[in-house]
């Protein structure tokens, strides 16, 4: 069992991201900004007190301290916002199907950041994966008439927020603790205004939706706990396979549970944004298998 401890702690994670959705219909009634300020203010309590249950409240504070880490995290924590506000807004209003296209979209947008920043060459199954993506984005624009705006800023924000973190150390318990801090205040502030002029929801929603709403920053901290011990755990490129189990829980929630379109004229978009996603899969795959062989010739 310790031996797939990694692979599990993965698969919660972007299962838990996955039914995402079913938790924030249960707060449909509650304004997208509501509940994105709620989710700052209780994520922030939750980290740092795990930071300090794990001893490392000195460290993290040092490391708050720092000039580069502050600029860093606080540009973070503004695309972490936008991407939670949509995404929050998208599920309430019946985007779940385009909002899951976000994040299939997600590691195509990666590679191409890849090439732009770090110089990376993208070989011939990588540049294939990103042109079907592109096909399927057109696809869909012309189909429908509207650019799939959604999906592409889920992607983009989520992208540069990746690449940001990428070029820093930080933990990813320490960055959320320092993300959600950015936006504590300006949070409680709202919310203690919204309560004064009796126009809040916490504690007017019934028990039931008032424990939902401090329960954002549990659903928020967990998988990222379990995302933390999965990637020092298991290797990356088995991590990018299980990523595509959020988006996948969220289509499948989307159309069969809540009853969004997916028409076969939608479904061919998809299918091309698919088929990008199987090649930068299987792409990552040969590689992986070409080390492993390079490594067992290198021993003999």
């Amino acid at each position: 069992m310790k031996k797939y401890a990694g692979v599990l702690a993965a698969a919660g994670a972007y299962i838990l991201w996955g039914v995402l959705p079913l938790y924030w219909k249960l707060l449909y009634g509650v304004p997208a900004y509501e509940i994105l300020s709620h989710r700052m203010v209780w994520s922030l309590l939750l980290t740092l007190g795990v930071i300090v249950l794990l001893g490392r409240k000195d460290a993290f504070f040092r490391a708050a301290a720092e000039r580069k880490n502050l600029i860093t995290f606080s540009t973070t924590a503004l695309l972490l916002a936008i991407n939670w506000l949509l995404f929050i807004w998208a599920v309430n209003a019946g985007f779940i199907v385009e909002a899951s296209l976000g994040y299939f979209i997600n590691p195509l947008i990666n590679v191409l950041f890849g090439m732009i920043f770090f110089r990376e060459r993208l070989r011939a199954m990588q540049w294939a994966a990103i042109v079907f993506a592109v096909l399927g984005v057109l696809y869909l624009t012309i189909y429908y008439g509207q650019f799939p705006w959604i999906a592409m800023v889920l992607a983009v924000t989520f992208a540069i927020y990746g690449l940001l973190h990428k070029r820093n150390p930080l933990a990813p318990l320490d960055g959320l603790c320092l993300e959600t801090a950015v936006f504590f205040v300006p949070s409680l502030v709202f919310l203690l205004g919204l309560e004064y002029v009796q126009g809040g929801s916490f504690g007017h929603i019934g028990l039931h939706g008032s424990m939902l709403l401090t329960g954002a920053g549990i659903i928020t901290t967990i998988p990222l706990l379990l995302f933390g011990y999965a990637a020092q755990k298991i290797p990356l490129s088995t991590l990018g396979l299980l990523q595509y189990l959020a988006p996948s829980i969220n289509l499948l929630l989307g159309v069969f549970v809540y009853g969004e379109d997916f028409s076969r004229q939608r479904m061919v978009g998809f299918l091309l944004i698919w088929v990008g996603v199987a090649l930068y899969v299987a792409e990552n795959m040969l590689c992986r298998l070409r080390v492993q062989r390079s490594a067992l010739a290198g021993r003999e």
